[in-house]
């Protein structure tokens, strides 16, 4: 095998901007694309594959051909046929609605789906961009139901001013929501459920409001998650891997290259997933496969390589994540 590429996934939004296309260097003229869906095996929205012998399959396509030399032998044990993994880049040029992800437990019980456990590497901010994670009080699920239907549940959220590289962890039953003005990568569980719990009282074209999921978000918040700052603290230092989230669903670091480096993944019984935030670089595998990366793009190399060589063009900035 060799590492994959996929055709990006553009999503148009009520509340999307104009980033992800400039940033992502493609000739497209679609406004609003709040989302681009790098690796996806999310049933209707997934990813094909753009580059090499295997160019037009889908991802699920490549988990049932590959199997274990595609995800590795402990996440096919685990996850069958199902890739694990959803990577996107989210532009909200308007604030997303307040939501919160159900676990592993009330999804599967609920839709017979993966939790949505999931982290952001903040990109670029506008100034003033913020985002909404956790609660900055402890409150009730009385209290809760209260401030939904009298508008100021926003009130009892913990905001965070946002700079480049900062990360958060977002779990299964934590509140939050993106601001506008910010620009992340997201990692997170293969889950497309989300509860919406707040929505600015926004309507759509057709001047309905969104649906909301007030009664069902219940049972998913944790109601004491609450402290003063959700970020992820982390030393930024250059030219070695940074560990900023390890979790049960996934593990990642941050990559800051000037000088080139070999990462060896020959113990390693997983998939790892590149993401570039900034910058260039190539990435040679063990069989001298090799494939150029810039900032907008995302490469997955299979379970099946043993090592890989990041040779940065000046510099580049990499987000790796595995399971």
């Amino acid at each position: 095998m060799y590492p994959l590429k996929f055709e990006p996934i553009l999503k148009q939004t009520l509340w999307g901007g104009d980033k992800i296309i400039p940033f992502k260097h493609l000739n497209e003229t679609l406004l609003n694309v709040g989302e681009s869906w790098e690796v996806s095996a999310v049933e209707g929205s997934e990813s094909v594959v753009a580059n090499g012998p295997d160019k037009g399959m889908t991802l699920p396509e490549m988990v049932h051909k590959y199997k274990e030399e595609l995800v590795g032998e402990g996440n096919y044990a685990r996850f069958g046929a199902k890739f694990p993994l959803l990577i996107k880049f989210i532009d909200a040029k308007l604030d997303l609605s307040i939501q919160v992800h159900p676990d592993d437990a009330l999804a599967k019980k609920r839709h017979n789906s993966f939790g949505k456990n999931e982290m952001w590497y903040v990109i670029a901010a506008d100034k003033g961009a913020k985002l909404i994670s956790g609660f900055a009080k402890e409150i009730t699920p009385k209290e809760y139901k209260e401030r939904v239907h009298d508008g100021t549940f926003a009130e009892v959220l913990q905001t965070c001013a946002i700079q480049p590289g900062d990360v958060f962890y977002v779990p299964a039953g934590r509140v939050h929501g993106i601001g506008a003005g910010a620009f992340v990568a997201e990692i997170q569980q293969t889950s497309d459920i989300t509860y919406r719990i707040f929505d600015y009282n926004r309507k759509d074209k057709n001047g309905k409001t969104r649906e909301l999921h007030t009664a069902q978000a219940v049972d998913a918040i944790n109601f004491a998650d609450v402290q003063d700052d959700f970020r992820t603290e982390y030393e930024r230092v250059q030219n070695e891997p940074v560990e900023v989230v390890a979790c049960p669903y996934f593990t990642t670091s941050v990559y800051d290259m000037t000088e080139e480096i070999t990462c060896d993944y020959s113990e390693l019984d997983s998939f790892v997933i590149f993401i570039c935030v900034e910058g260039a670089c190539r990435l040679v595998d063990n069989e001298a496969n090799e494939v150029t990366l810039q900032a907008g793009e995302t490469v997955l190399l299979p379970a099946s390589t043993q090592e890989v060589k990041i040779v940065p063009d000046k510099s580049v900035k990499l987000l790796e994540t595995y399971v």
